[in-house]
């Protein structure tokens, strides 16, 4: 090694399974020496090529105490990965420290944070979106869907709600029920909306920018529902599966000329958006509708599209804050890959159980395993409530990709039979795969 070649530390913002693929990929740059994770998560370790420290009693909301370890660890990189951190401001708080940071200002991430105000952006630049209003009144949302008895909507929650905010209502006695949970979710569902329920398939395509150009990195389609054939309720993500055959040529154009009118105008605006975008969609009839933008990877997208990106991680992250991502070009593997969600089983109480089966996981070809909320204490791992893990299988094609997948979820149980996961991810393209 060259003696007097510069190597770096890097922050990762982030505790889930989204998190521990961006410590991996920064893992990978022969430039980076240490990395930090905030909180973190046990199984980031795991698959790093160099030592990993977490902070599992920190939030990502701390933005106090993430600032002081910045300057005590002298940290080079900041990748803030998650919704909330970005939410209270910690990207403009680094930003004015210093520091060098990967992730939009709360401002420019109001588009994801703020659903109304998003739902109002894109109005105002004519962004194709369902049809939509937005409610801070509960009496005026029940006259509203009372006046409406045939209808199918999403009553979604205007602030952040850990991925659960949207509630899908078949007919009206579903969606005045929807608006009572508004409540649940605190001053996150204070202002609500109530949108026209689309029926079409939906996918995901994410972009890197530094506010003025951006590369699109790679498209996903998640399964957001709890169980097989999307049913029960919607969670953080079941699975996910990489590149989705519904992503035509014709379906990227219209995502790419979406996300081009959202960065400039954001940048017209005064916001200007670095970091990562996240386009969800929906195609109805070959026209693709937004659903939502998220202002960070999504998980588990993320699982399945950072392993596949070929180019340095922490050269992509420089470019973006020294504003000259043109000046590299970001490639893919061109693998697909399977990601599917291990979770407690719904009606298991949340007390600790042991895990088995992640050491013979780990002695797989072409299959990784990115951990959440796994607690690994000596030789052995524990579990105690929600999504735990992304098994991701990588192939040729996607039946490949998803033989290994299922493979691997195979060897693990959790005590007293109490492992959840959806049985259906990928399941579409498989389809389309065989026409």
């Amino acid at each position: 090694m060259n003696k007097n070649k510069r190597i770096y530390t890097v922050l990762v913002v982030d505790g889930s399974g989204r998190g521990a693929a961006i410590v991996q990929k920064y893992s990978q740059s022969s430039k980076v020496k240490k990395i930090f994770a905030i909180p973190g998560n046990d199984l980031m370790q795991i698959n790093s090529h160099v030592p990993v420290k977490i902070f599992p009693d920190l939030k990502t909301t701390s933005v106090t105490e993430i600032t002081e370890i910045c300057h005590r660890e002298k940290v080079d990189l900041v990748d803030v990965c998650q919704d909330n951190a970005i939410e209270a401001s910690l990207v403009d708080k680094l930003t004015k420290e210093g520091f060098k940071v990967v992730g939009p200002t709360r401002k420019a991430g109001q588009i994801e944070w703020d659903k109304a105000w998003a739902r109002n952006f894109m109005k105002r630049y004519k962004l194709p979106v369902p049809f939509y209003k937005v409610f801070d009144s509960k009496s005026k949302a029940i006259d509203f869907v009372r006046n409406k008895p045939n209808k199918r909507f999403f009553i979604k929650a205007s602030g952040l709600a850990d991925g659960k905010g949207a509630i899908p209502a078949e007919n009206s006695k579903q969606a005045l029920e929807a608006i009572d949970q508004m409540e649940k979710f605190g001053s996150a569902g204070k202002i609500f909306i109530i949108e026209e329920w689309l029926k079409g398939e939906e996918f995901s395509m994410f972009a890197v920018t530094d506010g003025k150009t951006f590369q699109i990195v790679g498209s996903a389609q998640d399964h957001k529902r709890l169980y097989d054939d999307d049913l029960g309720p919607n969670t953080g993500g079941m699975g996910c599966s990489s590149p989705p055959l519904i992503v035509n040529q014709n379906i990227y154009k219209q995502g790419e000329s979406i996300i081009t009118i959202t960065i400039k105008g954001l940048a017209k605006e005064k916001r200007l958006y670095k970091g990562v975008l996240y386009l969800g969609a929906i195609v109805v009839r070959k026209k693709v509708f937004v659903i939502e933008f998220n202002a960070r990877w999504g998980s588990p997208e993320a699982e399945v599209l950072v392993p596949g990106i070929k180019t340095d991680m922490f050269d992509i992250g420089m470019h973006i804050v020294q504003n000259n991502l043109d000046a590299i070009r970001i490639k893919s593997d061109g693998r697909a890959r399977v990601a599917v969600t291990g979770a407690l089983r719904p009606q298991a109480v949340a007390l600790e159980r042991e895990i088995f089966g992640i050491k013979e996981i780990l002695k797989l070809h072409g299959v990784t395993i990115f951990g959440t909320r796994v607690k690994h204490r000596g030789k052995r791992y524990f579990v105690s409530k929600g999504r735990l893990f992304h098994i991701v299988g990588k192939g040729k094609t996607i039946i490949e990709a998803r033989q290994k997948a299922y493979s691997a979820m195979s060897l693990l149980h959790i005590q007293g039979n109490n492992l959840h996961y959806r049985t259906d991810i990928g399941s579409r393209d498989v389809e389309r795969f065989y026409l």
